[in-house]
């Protein structure tokens, strides 16, 4: 079955996140990060942020959000069954800490067809409470035996 296309440029409601201390720890715990900015309250304040750091890589946790439910659309007629993950790739704008209301908008940003394979690539966009841009991301799924 050929890929759809009338889905690019779709936008999704966008997703509030509520970055937490613990989600912090718990992160860092379970990914062996021992920073200190994000391990330590006093190290982060004393380093000028209000809170523990997030790790860079603790976007996928408040920008999956928004990705997912993209990814899941019946309008975009991705065959998971056939998926496979080709790629995310990260723009980091700002650092995030613990207490951030985080607002991601994830959109179709293309589908096309390349060697019997579908590519779809899905765009996040992530503000914190300031509107302050702090990460943007593409995810790439690959659907086999289009």
């Amino acid at each position: 079955m050929p890929v759809q296309t009338e889905a690019v440029g779709k936008t999704y409601a966008p997703v509030e996140y509520v970055v937490g201390t613990e989600k912090i720890r718990e992160y860092t715990a379970v990914t062996f990060d021992e920073s200190p900015l994000s391990n330590d309250e006093a190290a982060a304040e004393a380093a000028g942020y209000a809170g523990l750091v997030a790790p860079p890589m603790f976007a996928v946790v408040f920008s999956s959000k928004a990705a997912v439910p993209a990814m899941f659309d019946p309008e975009v007629g991705m065959n998971f069954a056939m998926m496979v993950h080709g790629a995310q790739d990260f723009t980091f704008h700002k650092p995030v800490v613990a207490g951030d209301r985080i607002t991601t908008t994830a959109s179709v940003k293309s589908i096309h067809e390349d060697g019997g394979k579908g590519f779809y690539v899905y765009t996040t966009e992530s503000v914190n409470q300031n509107g302050e841009p702090v990460v943007s991301a593409d995810w790439t799924c690959i659907v086999r035996g289009v």
